[in-house]
């Protein structure tokens, strides 16, 4: 009951059958989570576990963070999306919770039932999955497909060979890690530090194929993980 007079003050009358109340589900997070737990709810609904986690991190000073995943698209923009909005800036005589959430919605997948990377799937969107996954943060920029060079996460450099991006579109051509493609993958501009010692930039290089023997990588620096096999499903 508490829920539902909670979501009407929210958004009038369209409420959902049986919304939980948000002080509740504010209780059941603090007993299981510490100030920096990442929370997941795969049923969303109408944002009750994101909304309870803003409140608790206001409360206590945390910096917990959630995933939300609603599967209606209608829902999950006009309910889900517009509480946690309107929970972060503050509604009627609510102040707001501050914090914040990034609004994302499911492409076509990269990976078919084999494991393997889709025909169609473009340089930007592989991109983006292979830095999250390697370094655990989001793509610093989203990829053009006009450099190898994804970004760079605690001094290391992550590279991604796919699709030609270096001019070499034959077949196991630029996809390969090869001597000439080492030399020529770019650095960063302006330069960080390494994370270990001096010298060359550590990197990290997907590709295709690697022609280049395990003591070169090493004096390079340079770790090679194999497209589409050694690319992190989820």
């Amino acid at each position: 009951m508490a829920g539902t007079k909670e979501l009407q003050q929210l958004f009038g009358e369209k409420a959902f059958a049986f919304p939980k109340p948000t002080d509740l589900v504010r209780v059941l997070v603090e007993q299981v989570t510490d100030p920096d737990s990442l929370v997941l709810d795969s049923f969303a609904g109408s944002g009750t576990t994101g909304h309870a986690v803003l409140a608790l991190n206001k409360a206590d000073g945390g910096r917990r963070r959630f995933v939300l995943v609603e599967m209606e698209s209608d829902i999950a923009e006009r309910a889900t999306g517009e509480r946690l909005r309107m929970g972060v800036e503050g509604f009627e005589a609510e102040p707001g919770l501050g914090g914040g959430f990034r609004y994302c919605t499911l492409g076509e997948p990269l990976f078919d039932e084999a494991g393997n990377i889709q025909e169609s799937v473009k340089f930007s969107d592989l991109a983006a999955h292979v830095f999250f996954t390697e370094t655990g943060s989001p793509i610093p920029k989203r990829a053009t497909g006009k450099t190898p060079l994804l970004g760079v996460h605690d001094g290391t450099g992550i590279y991604l060979l796919f699709n030609g991006v270096m001019g070499d579109r034959r077949a196991n051509g630029g996809n390969v890690l090869t001597t000439e493609v080492l030399r020529n993958l770019p650095e960063p501009s302006p330069r960080p530090s390494p994370s270990k010692g001096e010298g060359a930039l550590p990197k990290v290089v997907y590709g295709e194929g690697c022609r280049l023997s395990k003591a070169r990588l090493k004096r390079a620096g340079v770790v090679f993980k194999q497209v589409p096999y050694e690319v992190k499903v989820n």
